[in-house]
């Protein structure tokens, strides 16, 4: 199949091109390489075509009509609570403004199916866990009503243009090529100060839940979602719910450090706890998480540290 992958320099997106290339499949990535959006030209396998362009950028039609995708994994986006917190306007741009270039050109194209990373974020404060697809959505901070708005526009793409989709609402995830310098993502920016014998801030008491799966496992969900979920909306998580306090604790196990850590209040926008019952993926994408936090650590951790090493070498 020819697949774009926007976003897919990123850290997600990244490793789903490297699954669709190792299946035989025909990619480009479109990214715009954003400083804060951990987009990075070496994480594109060589002899994949990449285009450096933002999904808000008019040459989105070209590129579409010219390779005339038959899947498109729509992975690009602002993705970090934070920065939409102080910026609401951006996060509805690219978010929102750039999905709906995307959706046109898919269309235009002629593409078959859309395969969108949503959010966990979009369930906001919800009162039962755990977290399914039918739960209601009360997002609580612009990155999850972006994510939610944009789930909305798939149906209506495809009630009215016959658009297929398959909505993935990730859990937060982990893994190798994730940005520990960034905002987002708490194990990266955790391991990335382990390595450098730095102290971590942790927000809130620590006691706040997230429901964390291995970057590989992920895949495995956008591998699956090529050939089924038509029409269907999954959470993709662990079905786990670990606090902050507990990666902090497990980092300490794996790395051998104990960090000094400081406390600061809550993040505007942040919600108390998630996790999810991934039960519909495993019934219907045949889908389920394999790989333990800790191993996922482990793995995430070793990724870190060559690099770190190989910077050193260089």
């Amino acid at each position: 199949m020819r697949i774009v992958v926007t976003g897919g320099a990123g850290f997600i997106g990244s490793h789903i091109v490297d699954a669709y290339v190792a299946e035989g499949h025909e990619v480009v990535v479109v990214d715009s390489l954003w400083s804060h959006g951990g987009g990075r030209r070496e994480n594109i396998p060589d002899g994949v075509s990449f285009v450096h362009m933002d999904v808000r950028d008019d040459g989105i039609q070209r590129i579409f009509s010219e390779f005339k995708p038959d899947i498109v994994s729509h992975h690009a986006a602002q993705h970090s609570v934070a920065i939409g917190s102080r910026d609401p306007k951006y996060d509805a741009n690219v978010n929102v403004i750039g999905m709906l270039n995307v959706l046109e050109a898919a269309v235009k194209a002629g593409s078959r199916k859309v395969i969108f990373a949503s959010s966990a974020a979009t369930y906001g404060d919800v009162d039962t866990m755990p977290v399914d697809e039918t739960s209601p959505q009360r997002p609580v901070s612009p990155y999850g009503i972006t994510k939610m708005v944009t789930e909305h526009y798939l149906r209506f793409f495809k009630a009215d243009h016959g658009l297929d989709y398959t909505i993935l609402r990730y859990g937060n995830v982990y893994g190798p090529r994730q940005d520990p310098n960034g905002e987002a993502g708490v194990i990266a920016i955790f391991l990335g100060k382990f390595l450098q014998k730095q102290g971590v801030r942790i927000d809130w008491d620590g006691e706040q839940t997230r429901d964390y799966v291995y970057v590989g496992d992920v895949v495995n969900a956008n591998v699956a979602a090529l050939g089924k979920g038509s029409g269907e909306t999954y959470v993709i998580g662990a079905g786990k719910k670990t606090s902050v306090n507990e990666v902090y604790r497990a980092i300490v196990q794996v790395t051998g450090f104990e960090a000094p850590v400081t406390h600061a209040p809550r993040r505007p926008g942040d919600a108390r706890e998630v996790f999810f019952n991934p039960a519909k993926a495993k019934r219907e994408l045949g889908w389920e998480a394999q790989v333990p936090l800790i191993e996922g650590m482990r793995k995430t951790y070793e990724f870190f540290k060559e690099k770190e090493r190989t910077a050193a070498a260089s």
